[in-house]
């Protein structure tokens, strides 16, 4: 029941922008824990931002902040990812993840829910 579907993926080059987005269905969006994680080549993941849906609390990792914007449109059920002055080093796979368990960020199992993943390029 529970689907996540990222897109808006592709190449960029340094100090461009790209917005992400994560149409979601199959839960109650409005109440949940959604957050961006990404997994550069031949790296582990990176937690990237989260945000909680009810009430627009936000938080990013120190390497994405003041750079990169996580919000949410809960009538369309579509978390989002703006990201802007991208660099080389945010090349990645890009997962929207639904849920929480833990703060063990970086890790699969901490989320519910993930989508497919979308891939940013950053290169000149």
């Amino acid at each position: 029941e529970v689907q996540l579907v990222e897109s808006g993926g592709g190449l960029v080059q340094p100090g461009g922008s790209l917005r992400l987005s994560c149409a979601a269905s199959g839960f109650t969006f409005s109440s949940s824990v959604m957050s961006w994680v990404r997994q550069a080549p031949g790296k582990g993941l990176e937690w990237v931002s989260t945000i909680y849906s009810h009430s627009s609390n936000t938080y990013y990792a120190d390497s994405v902040k003041s750079r990169f914007t996580i919000s949410t449109d809960n009538a369309k059920n579509t978390l989002y990812l703006q990201m802007s002055n991208l660099k080389p080093e945010d090349t990645a796979v890009y997962y929207c993840a639904a849920g929480r368990k833990n703060y063990a960020l970086d890790r699969q199992s901490t989320y519910g829910y993930w989508g497919q993943g979308t891939q940013v390029t950053v290169s000149s």
